[in-house]
């Protein structure tokens, strides 16, 4: 195994598609990069996930801009991770929502995920110079809230834990397309390194009974239609699932981490291998999974010195 994170050498630009998931709705997708969500309204705009810069940020700017000139007055964040809110600022918006939990994440540990993945994806920070500091919200709720855009109106809501204890999905009932951050991938690893596996499959099924037409996920390509839909759910479910049993087992009979981490590439790589970010996110899923089978509820935080620990458990 090689010593660096799979995505230190990943400086590859990724291309840009800016898709339309429902009327004034549009995901902005690259190829497996973190997805930005776009919620036109009768007189403003809402943005679902900042990316991680504000270089970044102005990229998806530029693609409201060549669909609305109306301004940006919210900014829904459904999780605390670096990559997802440190490019707040580019916006202006007069409202960054975050769930209370998430809020409470940013304080806890925002500061060391924001180091940790400064080091585990280069790529993703150019430009973090512009990066005023930690993102905190000005609105935050406990398990659902509403915004009306004009008339067009937007459900930000708490449907269970899974990639994080904190997150949030974003529901536009007039067109019945939902946002759901990291709880959803299609093609690209699901990133477990702060998840709770055992809850993740019941928030997929809450949210599958919205019966939404069209999803944009948190990576990888929009999702429109039920088919597609119903196929990206499955998706999640069966790699957070396969992720999960194998290390299960090994901790069940007393084996370590090498060997949870050895079960799960048995397991995973013949389906998952050429996922996006999959080799990035192997690591931490294993780590969190191994946590997890062990009874520790609550993630460990991640720093870059347990980062360079897990490593060296993972060499054997």
């Amino acid at each position: 195994m090689a010593k660096a994170f799979a995505s230190q050498g990943d400086m590859e630009d990724k291309k840009i598609s800016f898709t339309e998931v429902g009327e004034g709705l549009y995901a902005f997708t690259a190829e497996g990069d973190p997805n930005t969500g776009v919620i036109i309204g009768d007189e403003s705009v809402m943005i679902v996930e900042a990316q991680a810069t504000p270089r970044l940020a102005r990229k998806v700017i530029e693609c409201v801009r060549s669909v609305t000139d109306k301004p940006i007055s919210h900014l829904v964040l459904t999780h605390y991770h670096a990559v997802r809110v440190l490019g707040a600022s580019a916006y202006g918006a007069r409202e960054i929502i975050m769930s209370d939990v998430a809020g409470a994440m940013v304080e806890e540990r925002g500061q060391e995920d924001w180091d940790s993945e400064f080091g585990r994806f280069p790529r993703l920070f150019q430009g973090h110079e512009e990066i005023p500091g930690l993102t905190r919200p000005t609105t935050t709720f406990s398990e659902m809230m509403t915004v009306y855009l004009g008339k067009r109106r937007v459900d930000i809501m708490k449907l269970g834990r899974a990639h994080t204890a904190g997150d949030a999905v974003i529901w536009v009932p007039d067109q019945e397309v939902m946002f759901t951050g990291d709880i959803v991938e299609y093609h690209s690893a699901c990133y477990c390194g702060d998840g709770h596996y055992n809850d993740w499959a019941e928030t997929l099924e809450n949210i599958a009974a919205f019966e939404p037409k069209a999803i944009a996920p948190g990576r990888g390509d929009a999702l429109v239609g039920e088919e597609k839909v119903a196929e990206a759910l499955e998706n999640t479910a069966d790699f957070v699932r396969s992720t999960y049993k194998p290390v299960e087992k090994v901790v069940a009979r007393g084996g370590s981490l090498k060997e949870a981490w050895d079960a799960v590439r048995a397991a995973c790589d013949p389906k998952f291998a050429d996922y996006a970010i999959y080799e990035h996110c192997l690591p931490f899923n294993v780590a969190r999974a191994y946590d997890e089978a062990r009874g520790i509820d609550t993630p460990r935080i991640w720093t870059a010195e347990r980062d360079r620990e897990m490593w060296d458990a993972l060499q054997g």
